[in-house]
């Protein structure tokens, strides 16, 4: 007593004057709303309450308490006016993407992760202008929203923030100490107020009323009431009101100084004074008694609160059992547990007090906790994965593993997870702990379960990447005692690289126990030695005692070595072994066949520049194959021949031998006949010089000098070396130094008139390229000079560039600026000029680079070299620089310029380089920033990064671009292609480009009857919108009967309206009509695409081909879908003479019409296939995805087609070619589309033998991603996405299956089965977005039944998200993405 009534005296209140609580029981909002959460600290009166759900309206969202903050202290900021007014802008939209971010993850979860806050503070940072509103917003975050991180590291997470936001320049007022303040007490920081107090004085900040209420909550928590009191004093003298707060923490108080009776008279007090006590009291006073173990007063306070009409809810129990854990009475938990009512959003509740119970040490009293989950009683009986956060927790924890092993038990016998020890091992795995992850594995061993040795990949990485031996012996050691052993993933790529050499790596895998005579081990020697010495991988391979090894198994180490190193011979041995001894090939490939792909595989791997690199050593190597007789089979040549072909060094493979002398004897039959040596002479010429019999190709062409001269007399006018040849014959002799003669060839080029085109002067390039990489400059002069000087083909930049090239590889930018400086001299070109810049910049050469610059603003002005300077510098990283030559006052922007660094970048996949120069250049005086952004999303294409690509979206938001039609389809192909939700509405194409119909039909004069007509043409367009077409037939007739003559778009939205139903005939009846009242009209564009769609689909295609040729004559544009449709037509006709000739139609138009050539290959594929004709069609399809430059294209279409026809032999032809493309060349796409489509058509059985055959299809995520979403777009497809779930569970995460599942029953308004979804969910953990809770509670509205939760605000009018609805969809993406 004597404590209360001392604590009276020091009060000294007055309830009317004191308090200032008119019309209510409590004064001011409760301060324990700042967070909605569940609680990790002990009730200090000041956070004790927590009411309603995060989720339940945006009124009571995370923030409630900051927005009055922000609001102070943006007007405290205007008016101190310390920021222009760009900062503040970017600070505002800055705060409002921090607080949507960190507002969405509480509203779903209750809760943030440590990642997502430090995510957000060092985005904040690197700005370098943080606003008061920044940090607030990281201040608060601090506290109880981190339940996963331990206390003390939160409040260094708090001390860090503080610091480094004042040390950007971060102005602090009293809501930052406020706030500071909230975080000590849910932290349960100790630390001094008086000193607080004194800090904030010494920042001439003056402390409010929430200061000094939580200053009295900090000396509370403390037991410390004469602190308490004092500033309980100060608040009466300043008439500062008592509120409900100040009890509680006074509650705390006296029981942490062991007066638990002052403590419960405290309600008596509060009363006294005119405040009712609230719930918040009663949970005060209930962690009062728990701290004491007093149960029966805890019960007597519990019906005290009933008693006041105080309900307790589940999360102010959780609170108490939280307190009860703490305190070490966990005797009473179970009793606080009973007491639950599992009320709404009691899971993500309870499963914060769990994430908190055991990041405090108390992981029994969280495992009793999540016993209490619901779980999902399915119909099919499967088992849940309950308590997955739980273990991932207890993991990262450090929990003992006694008690996980235990925890993993329980619930696997209780049936709540099906495989809780995998689970936790993959846990421990990833955050790389091996003594758990071994004892884990050990138990898994126990349990009759696999250990696999992927497993250890994980634990193996960091000794890798730290070059530690004894840290990888260790786990390899593991390993061993485990019965695992290393497989060859597992010891090439993880094991054996930290070790010196191969030698010591296996003495010292010896010496641990691991047996080192495998298969698995011979096969890591080879890859070894195949990095190092050849002729020792032949003698190893060659010995008779080599036990058999697929050669798949060291391919790739084998093509390393032989582009590595110049030994032919060895190269030549090994290649003939492979041909003749069967032990390297597998299954039922024979040797001639695994080293033909082999081969392909070598010249594949090589890029144009290494084969020209290494042009002797490949020729020298082909040849010996050539004489040991190794054939390769004509599918394989055409490959390898593409390829160089390609890389324009298609002579240096051969075909046979004979084949010469077959020419050579045909060639004589030929002229004793005195017959034409065109097309012979020719190619007995080429094959002659790609074989480098250039003196027999020369006497040859002595030979038939006469046949070739140009005259009246020559027997066959036409025989002259095409250019290609000749250019062959040139570079032969230049590289075998038959200088003189190469010029003769040239002359004679002159004088035969050969022109050279586009092609054969790229030809030209490479030969002087492949002159000039041997080191000839003299002779690369006097080809250039004779070539531009005879007329065969005009000075280029690319055609002077050879030597300047040599120059730059050879490290010398001297020679290169020299000559760089000698062609502009001579042929006014400045080849490679960046590169040389670049190359200055790198060595720091000040004075050449000077000498450059000067060069370069004399010939082509200031401005360019500045933009030569720029680019030279970004790509260098040589960023501050660049910025500066930028700002130069007065430069303006160069498209032409600019574009060409942005397609150099996209070409070099150089994203920094690019994202620099369209930062740089925001301020750049006329600069169209739409396109600069164009090229970003344009690499992001070519990488497939939709996350740049969504990330560049909002730059582009942030700098308020105005995007073009073709930036948004850009951006929307990329998300689309991924699987992701477009954020915004995505511009039509052909329909809205198409010219308007009154444009179409040329003018007249107004009819007599125009009052009448009005009538009637607004009653057409309403029918045709309508679709009642056939109506406005009706209409129109009658019009015509009355005499009314209609404007010409009223009869085209009619003829329109027909064609889109399929009633031609009725459409040509109108369009008469029409002719007979308007004589100049004719169809729009619209009409026409309609029309050819029309014939199409009526099996007409010719029609439609004979429409579109009319339409290219009136200047009018076929839309993608008419040509789409025609071409299908014809395919399913078996015309393939119709496709060609539509496409060549296509190719006239150029890119408007934007048409895969996909489409017309795969029809054309169908066309043959319709013809019986499957083998074309396979030899079509196989050279698509065989030649070097495929994108892997979708056959997906041909699939579908032929599956649903039943054409069984077409059918297994073409599983065939899937299958032998994903074998031998690793093109995977032939065989996911047949897997997909097998899904899509029911096949599950198919599909599932597919899949066991080639399990990479299950590492497709993106395609088997995108046939979810699109299996989502439409009712009753939900049966497809299961089926491709029980095949590949793990598609894609958790939270976006079960969207797309959920989206499938708000299509198929399948209540019982989305109720089912949401409580797995629950069960599982899972967090639903608003986008699935807004179907569910659509579904349940529609039924007639209440949401068990809050239904998510629609925020665009109209909005249905259970249809097929984009602008729902976009709202969802939105919301998703914050």
């Amino acid at each position: 007593m004597a404590a209360l009534l001392r604590s009276a005296r020091l009060l000294k209140f007055s309830p009317s004057g004191l308090l200032q609580i008119p019309g209510s029981r409590r004064s001011g909002a409760p301060l324990s709303r700042l967070y909605s959460g569940v609680p990790v600290g002990r009730s200090t009166g000041v956070c004790s309450r927590q009411l309603g759900r995060v989720s339940d309206s945006v009124s009571r969202c995370v923030w409630p308490y900051t927005a009055g903050c922000v609001r102070s202290y943006a007007v405290a900021t205007e008016q101190k006016d310390e920021a222009g007014l760009a900062v503040r802008s970017k600070q505002a939209q800055q705060f409002d993407w921090a607080l949507t971010k960190l507002d969405s993850s509480v509203r779903r979860t209750g809760r943030i992760t440590k990642t997502l806050l430090m995510r957000i503070f060092h985005d904040i940072c690197r700005t370098g202008y943080p606003s008061g509103n920044h940090a607030l917003l990281l201040l608060r975050s601090c506290g109880s929203l981190l339940p996963e991180v331990p206390m003390e590291e939160r409040n260094e997470l708090a001390h860090r923030v503080w610091s480094k936001l004042q040390e950007l320049g971060a102005q602090y007022d009293v809501s930052h100490y406020n706030a500071l303040l909230k975080v000590y007490l849910q932290n349960e920081f100790k630390f001094s107020p008086t000193d607080f107090l004194a800090k904030m004085e010494a920042a001439n900040v003056q402390p409010n009323r929430v200061t000094y209420q939580r200053l009295i909550a900090a000396y509370c928590q403390n037991g410390d009431i004469e602190g308490a009191s004092t500033i309980l004093g100060f608040m009466k003298s300043k008439d500062l009101p008592i509120t409900e707060a100040v009890f509680s923490s006074l509650i705390t108080g006296h029981s942490r100084a062991g007066d638990i009776e002052s403590a419960a008279n405290i309600l008596s007090v509060m009363r006294g004074a005119g405040v009712e006590p609230s719930p918040d009291t009663y949970v005060t006073l209930l962690n009062a008694y728990g701290e004491e173990g007093d149960l029966e007063s805890m019960k007597k306070t519990l019906e005290a609160a009933e008693s006041a009409d105080c309900s307790l809810m589940d999360r102010d129990i959780m609170q108490v059992i939280l307190t009860l854990a703490k305190a070490g009475q966990q005797q009473h938990v179970p009793e606080m547990i009973e007491r639950l009512r599992h009320e709404r959003g009691y899971v993500p509740d309870a499963m914060n007090l769990c994430l908190s119970l055991i990041t405090q040490g108390h992981e029994d009293t969280a495992f009793s906790l999540l016993k209490t989950f619901p779980t999902l009683q399915s119909e099919t009986n499967d088992s849940s994965n309950l308590g997955n956060f739980f273990l991932r927790h207890c993991v990262n924890m450090d929990t003992a593993l006694e008690k996980v092993v235990r925890y993993c038990k329980e619930l696997q016998e209780s049936n709540l997870h099906t495989s809780s020890f995998t689970f936790t091992l993959s846990c421990a795995l990833e955050a790389k702990k091996l003594g758990m992850s071994l004892e884990l594995m050990k138990t898994l061993k126990e349990q009759n379960l696999p250990v696999r040795p992927h497993y250890f990949w994980p634990l193996l990485t960091q000794p890798l990447k730290e070059n530690n031996v004894a840290g990888v012996v260790e786990v390899v050691k593991g390993m061993i005692s485990l019965g695992v052993s290393p497989n060859l993933e597992t010891l090439a790529n993880y094991i054996l690289p930290v070790f010196p050499s191969l030698e010591a790596a296996l003495q010292t895998l010896k010496d641990s126990g691991v047996s080192v005579d495998s298969e698995v081990f011979v096969c890591a020697e080879i890859r070894t030695l195949a990095a190092s010495d050849l002729a020792k991988v032949y003698t190893l391979i060659s010995d008779p005692s080599f036990p058999p090894l697929d050669l798949s198994f060291f391919r790739s180490s084998l093509i390393s070595g032989f582009r590595k190193f110049s030994d032919v011979d060895s190269m030549v041995k090994i290649t003939e072994l492979l041909y003749k001894d069967e032990r390297f090939s597998a299954g039922n490939s024979n040797p001639s066949e695994t080293t033909s792909y082999f081969l392909y595989n070598l010249i594949d791997s090589m890029s144009g520049s290494q084969v020209h690199a290494q042009e002797d050593k490949l020729r020298s190597f082909f040849n010996q194959l050539h004489a040991q007789n190794v054939a390769i089979s004509l599918n394989i040549y055409r490959g390898i021949k593409n390829l160089l072909e390609a890389y324009h060094c298609p002579e240096l493979i051969k075909g046979d031998e004979n084949r010469v002398l077959a020419l050579e004897r045909k060639l004589a039959e030929l002229k004793a006949e005195n017959k034409p040596l065109n097309a012979i002479l020719k190619q007995t010429i080429q094959a002659l010089s790609s074989e480098e019999n250039l003196q027999r190709a020369l006497e040859l062409k002595q030979q038939h000098e006469d046949d070739m001269s140009v005259g009246a007399s020559r027997k066959d006018s036409l025989v002259t070396l095409d250019p290609i040849k000749y250019i062959a014959l040139v570079k032969t002799l230049s590289l075998n130094d038959k200088v003189e003669e190469a010029m003769d060839i040239l002359k004679e080029m002159k004088e035969k008139d050969v022109i050279l085109n586009d092609t054969h002067v790229t030809s030209v390039f490479h030969m002087l390229n492949a002159v000039a990489a041997k080191g000839e400059i003299p002779t690369v002069r006097r080809l250039q000079d004779t070539i531009f000087t005879l007329g065969l083909a005009k000075p280029t930049a690319n055609l002077c560039s050879p030597i300047i090239t040599f120059y730059l590889e050879s490290k010398d930018a001297s020679r290169a600026l020299d000559a760089a400086l000698e062609c502009h001299k001579l042929y006014n070109q400045l080849p490679r000029i960046h590169d040389i810049i670049v190359a200055l910049v790198e060595k720091g050469d000040t004075d050449l680079l000077q000498k450059a610059m000067d060069f370069v603003s004399q010939e082509r002005g200031e401005m360019m070299m500045l933009y030569d300077l720029f680019f030279a510098f970004i790509q260098t990283g040589r960023h501050r620089e660049a910025r500066k030559i930028i700002e130069t006052p007065g430069l303006r922007a160069k498209p032409g310029r600019l574009q060409w660094f942005g397609e150099k970048c996209i070409n070099s996949n150089q994203m920094v380089a690019l994202e620099q120069m369209v930062e740089m250049t925001s301020k750049l005086f006329e600069c169209d920033r739409d396109e600069m952004y164009s090229y970003i999303l344009r690499l992001c294409k070519e990488t497939n990064d939709w996350q740049k690509a969504e990330a560049t979206w909002t730059k582009m938001q942030e700098e308020n671009v105005i995007p073009r039609e073709r930036t948004l389809r850009l951006l929307a192909d990329i998300l689309k292609s991924n699987g992701q939700e477009v954020p915004f509405e995505v511009p039509e194409t052909w329909y809205e480009q198409a010219a308007s119909p009154t444009q179409q039909v040329e003018s007249q004069p107004p009819p007599l009857e125009a009052e009448r007509s009005d009538g009637y043409q607004s009653r057409l367009l309403t029918l045709c919108k309508k679709g009642k077409a056939k109506e406005a037939l009706g209409v129109v007739k009658e019009v015509d009967e009355r005499g009314v003559v209609l404007g010409g778009l009223s009869y085209d939205h009619v003829i329109r309206a027909l064609l889109a139903q399929g009633h031609i005939e009725d459409a040509m009846v109108v369009k008469q009509l029409a002719q007979s009242h308007l004589p100049g009209f004719k169809l729009s564009e619209i009409a026409n695409n309609l029309l050819i769609i029309s014939y199409s689909k009526r099996g007409q295609p010719r029609e439609a081909l004979e429409k579109l040729k009319s339409m290219i004559q009136m200047d009018h544009m076929p839309s993608h879908l008419a040509i789409t449709r025609m071409v299908q037509a014809l395919g399913n006709q078996g015309d393939v003479a119709g496709i060609q000739e539509v496409e060549s139609v296509a190719k006239t138009l150029g890119t408007n019409v934007n048409l895969s050539s996909m489409v017309f290959i795969n029809n054309t594929a169908l066309a043959h296939i319709t013809k019986g004709d499957v083998e074309l069609a396979v030899e079509l399809l196989e050279g698509i995805y065989t030649s070097p430059d495929s994108s892997s294209p979708s056959m997906a279409f041909v699939f579908r087609k032929v599956l649903e026809s039943g054409n069984d032999k077409a059918l297994d032809k073409l599983s065939a070619m899937a299958e032998r493309l994903a074998n031998h060349f690793a093109c995977y796409r032939p065989v996911s589309d047949l897997f997909l489509q097998l899904l899509d058509m029911g096949k599950v059985e198919d599909a599932k033998f597919l899949l066991a055959r080639f399990n990479v299809l299950a590492e497709q995520k993106e395609m088997l991603l995108s046939f979810m979403a699109h299996a989502a777009q439409s009712p009753g497809q939900v049966r497809k996405i299961e089926n491709l779930l029980g095949l590949v569970p793990d598609v894609a995460e958790k939270e976006v299956v079960y969207s797309y599942l959920m989206k499938c029953h708000a299509l198929d308004k399948d209540l019982p089965s989305a109720k089912a979804l949401y409580e797995q969910m629950q069960r599982e953990g899972v967090v639903a977005d608003d986008l699935l809770l807004k179907r569910l509670a659509v579904l349940y509205r529609e039924a007639g039944e209440t949401a068990p939760f809050p239904e998510p605000p629609v925020s665009e009018q109209g909005a249905d998200p259970n249809q097929n609805s984009k602008t729902w969809d976009m709202l969802g993406s939105k919301q998703k993405k914050a």
